[in-house]
Order: structure tokens, then sequence, then C-alpha cells
């Protein structure tokens, strides 16, 4: 399990009051904050999670490498009365950057999660300074994920993504995207690679849950089996008695296609044969036309003979009476 300081930057602008998520924008990210938290903490008890904002009148910290879950709930609360203003993301990373630097256990690798509700403004919507960043960061091997929900799904194609790729270093980064829906930020986010190696499972079998908005949807049939292993074998088992019998029903007609020649061949050597008799029969029937046609012939022959023989006793007993 890995072990890691991290920081949440959490979104608490004006548009964290919007209803699209259950039941609000920044109860699902405050949900999803306090899944993250517990998810490090029980990977790694040396594991330290803080926790800060970015909008209102500007990026405050509100808890620095705690293990104590109480400390991030109050966080929370008391972060439900300052919503307002915009985002300004490069300040507020650059200060949890500040805030992983004074870590008490240097041991401990850094990593920061950004959750961006919102549209980016000002120099967060600057790819270019965005990017430079960026390589800073992966320069002093600091690792950043992104959480886009909301408006900020919008913005994971263009300047995110590329800041994502510019931070990534062994694929240590990565960006989910969440578009709203009937799913839950913390069911998505506890599937994704953010918390895969946390949760003893390599980043690269979780495939990319953010380009489809939901957490369940790259597993196997839709089911995470580490949180359901009976419901995934019972599909699983369903799925390979499917497969038998589409496999036993190909085989069959398989089996038929192959018959099927070899029945017109056995029709076609019967009539073969038909033909053969019948042409033996009209070849026995023409020779015994030919024996009769000669044994004529010889009748013929014989009464000439006995014509000839009787006219010359004839004409000699003729002679003799002479």
């Amino acid at each position: 399990m890995p072990l890691e300081a991290t920081m949440m930057i959490i979104d608490n602008s004006e548009y964290m009051r919007n209803g699209d998520y259950i039941p609000s924008r920044f109860e699902a990210q405050s949900d999803a904050v306090k899944t993250i938290f517990q998810t490090k903490i029980d990977s790694n008890p040396e594991n330290t999670v803080g926790v800060m904002t970015m909008a209102n009148k500007g990026p405050e910290v509100l808890v620095t490498h705690s293990k104590d879950i109480g400390q991030i709930i109050k966080a929370l609360h008391v972060t439900s009365s300052k919503i307002g203003g915009s985002i300004d993301i490069p300040t507020a990373i650059n200060i949890a950057q500040l805030a992983l630097k004074h870590r008490e256990n240097k041991n401990l690798r850094q990593r920061i999660i950004v959750f961006v509700g919102s549209p980016l403004q000002g120099q967060g919507a600057d790819e270019r300074e965005m990017v430079k960043l960026a390589k800073r960061l992966k320069k002093n091997n600091v690792a950043v994920d992104f959480v886009a929900f909301g408006d900020g799904v919008e913005e994971e194609t263009n300047v995110l993504k590329a800041f994502v790729d510019n931070t990534a270093n062994s694929d240590n980064s990565h960006l989910v995207s969440i578009p709203p829906g009937t799913h839950l930020l913390s069911d998505v986010i506890i599937s994704s690679p953010i918390l895969s190696e946390d949760r003893g499972i390599p980043p690269e079998a979780m495939g990319d849950v953010g380009a489809s908005g939901s957490g369940g949807a790259n597993f196997e049939f839709g089911v995470d089996p580490s949180l359901d292993p009976e419901l995934a074998l019972a599909l699983r088992m369903s799925m390979e008695e499917e497969q038998a019998r589409q496999a036993a029903e190909e085989q069959t007609r398989q089996s038929a296609a192959d018959a099927q020649p070899q029945m017109e061949s056995a029709e076609v050597d019967k009539d073969d044969e038909a033909m053969l008799a019948q042409a033996l029969a009209m070849s026995e029937r023409n020779d015994v036309d030919m024996g009769e046609e000669q044994d004529e012939d010889m009748d013929e022959e014989e009464a000439i003979a006995r014509a000839i023989q009787m006219s010359m006793k004839q004409e000699e007993k003729e002679q003799g009476g002479q």
C-alpha cells in the first residue's frame, strides 16, 4: 500500500449550490472527501490527509496532515457556510504543494487531489500556464489527481487533461470525469485509478473510469468484484452458461450444414446408377433386336437356297424325260 501525504483541494464556489448531484454538488463532494480520507488512512496508518478550499475569498488551508476523520468533518461543516466566489486552481495548488513540503514524515510521497465542479477562470483556464505549473510539480515529485464534475466536466478534455499529462510520472496522476447521474461521486472515485493503489489494485486494471462517468462501467458486467463478489460470480457463471449454449447451437448448425452436401451427393449417386441401369437395359434390348434380325436374314437365305435347289431338281427331271 502506498505511503503518502495527501492534500485535497475542494471546490466551494457558487456553483456548488447546484442540485444536479444528490443532494447538491457540495454535499456530494463532501461525501467523496470523507471516502478518500478513510481509504487513505485504512490503506496505511502512516498516511496523512489535509483539506483546503480554493474559492470564496481565496484559497484557505483547513486541515494539514491529519489522521483524524473528526477534523475533516468539522472542516467540511465550516466550509458549507463559506460557499461563493470562483475557483483559483493555480494558487490553491501552489499552497497545497507548500503544505506538503512541510510534512513531518519526509518518506511520505506527495499527492494533491483537486475537485473541480465549476468553470476554469483566470490562469486556471490558461493551458500554457497550467502546463508550466504541472511540469514544476512533476520536477518536485508531486502527483496530482483531478475529479471533474458539474461544470468541470466540460474542462476535462483540454486544460485539465493537458495538466495531468504533463504531471504524470509512471502513471501516478489521473483525471476522473463524472457527469451527473444516479451514481454518487464517492462510488465512482473509490472504483477509479485515484484510489486503486490504496485498495491494492493496479491502476492499469481500473481502465478509464472517467470516460464513462460510472465507476462500475469498467469492471466486467459493471460490477466491482471486491464490493460484491457473489453477484460478480453469479454473473460470470450466467455468461459462461450462455456461451456454452451458443457454442452447442453453433455446433449443431455446423453438423447440419456438413450433412447436407453428403445427402445431395448420395442422391446424385442414385441418379447416376439409375441412368446407368437404364442404359444397360437399352443396350440389352438392342442386342436382342439385332439377334432377331440376324435370324430373319438366315431364314431368307435358306429359303432362297431351297428354292434354287428345287429349281435345279425340276430341270434335271425335265431333261431326263426327254
